[in-house]
């Protein structure tokens, strides 16, 4: 039974803001494709706002169950997202020449977008159960092996943002944890070690958007393509942007997945600088926020959940901005809350509704 007590704790004004955020990106996604000829682009807000509907449910619901229950199904959990990679592999609807999404009736899911989320549900699990061994770098090894091999089930798809993301978010609850960066040192090693066995596992589109990433000018109407329109529509939009359905780079379809990875690139033509920079700023509210929550966990299982959804956040807002304006290579991470995607939306939704979850219950325990 859920305890309506725990609606005195419910933090509305984050719920808000979540709910604030998601609405803007239907309406960016709108924006985009306005004078799209296409039939299918014509209704991506449309789809976009039903996924929002369906992740309001997913964000009430995930506050319903005490944390407390979900981490002892957190192993049972990680294992099965493992696994549903594997299906994708063999079984997995391919499209834009990358296989990531698995097909149920009429609704088309990605899993690794779950995984990101499992991972941080294991992570959390796995270093309360060795709390007394923290210190110890050999209790780092089995998460690290685990999440290796998550990464390389991801890049098999291929799909290179997220497996980069999983390992960046182990990383990061690891040296949140107190692990030295010196025993980073030999993973460091390592990886330049299997640099060229990785060149290798990498689609050729992916090789062409890191050389383009170093020689911007190697492929101007190719590969450099892509990023060079992002910039053009960034800059654009000057100090206060063009406003609302005046996005000309983005509507007449010279910057390409305007709608996905790049609608941040949306938001500053129509909006400008100071449109953007209070984008990024609700994005520090909510993750100094979830970082608050995970300060006042009324446990260490809740405080690293906590943690690893605030980090995974900033993680991704980051990637995703730098990738933008061209400070880092295009590797595929949406703008949470705001990209279209229903997976992607349906798991950042889940992950908030956890963090609402640990904010009502911190008297609890």
């Amino acid at each position: 039974m859920f305890d309506r007590r725990l609606l005195t704790y419910f933090d509305w004004g984050f719920a808000c803001t979540i709910l604030g955020m998601a609405c803007l990106g239907v309406l960016s996604i709108y924006s985009a494709n306005a004078l799209t000829t296409s039939p299918f682009r014509q209704t991506l807000h449309l789809r976009q706002l039903t996924w929002l509907a369906a992740g309001l449910v997913v964000l009430f619901l995930a506050c319903t169950v005490s944390y407390r229950n979900l981490s002892r199904f957190a192993y049972v959990i990680f294992g099965a997202s493992v696994l549903m990679l594997l299906v994708v592999l063999v079984l997995g609807k391919a499209g834009l020449g990358a296989q990531r999404w698995i097909r149920i009736g009429g609704i088309a899911f990605q899993p690794s977008e779950f995984t990101k989320l499992s991972l941080v549900l294991f992570l959390a699990r796995y270093f309360d159960d060795h709390r007394e061994t923290l210190h110890q770098p050999k209790t780092m090894l089995l998460p690290a092996g685990l999440t290796l091999l998550t990464a390389l089930l991801v890049l098999k798809q291929p799909d290179l943002g997220t497996a980069l993301l999983l390992v960046f978010i182990s990383l990061s609850m690891m040296l949140l944890l107190g692990l030295h960066w010196r025993y980073l040192l030999p993973l460091a090693i390592g990886g330049g070690v299997l640099t060229p066995l990785m060149w290798t596992l990498l689609k050729d589109y992916q090789r062409r958007r890191i050389l383009v990433f170093l020689n911007p000018e190697i492929d101007p109407l190719g590969a450099s393509y892509h990023i060079a329109q992002s910039k053009i529509a960034v800059g654009s939009g000057g100090a206060f942007g063009k406003g609302w359905l005046a996005a000309s780079q983005s509507q007449l379809n010279f910057l390409p997945m305007n709608h996905t990875d790049f609608l941040f690139a949306v938001l500053a033509e129509q909006w400008g600088f100071v449109g953007c920079l209070l984008v990024l700023l609700v994005y520090v509210y909510l993750i100094t926020r979830g970082f608050q929550i995970a300060m006042e966990s009324a446990d260490f299982f809740a405080s690293l959940l906590a943690t690893g959804i605030s980090a995974m956040l900033a993680i991704q807002v980051f990637i995703n901005v730098a990738m933008v304006l061209g400070m880092l290579p295009v590797v595929g991470i949406p703008l949470p809350l705001l990209s279209y995607g229903g997976s992607s939306l349906l798991a950042t939704m889940l992950g908030l509704g956890l963090l609402l979850n640990i904010h009502m219950r911190r008297f609890m325990y």
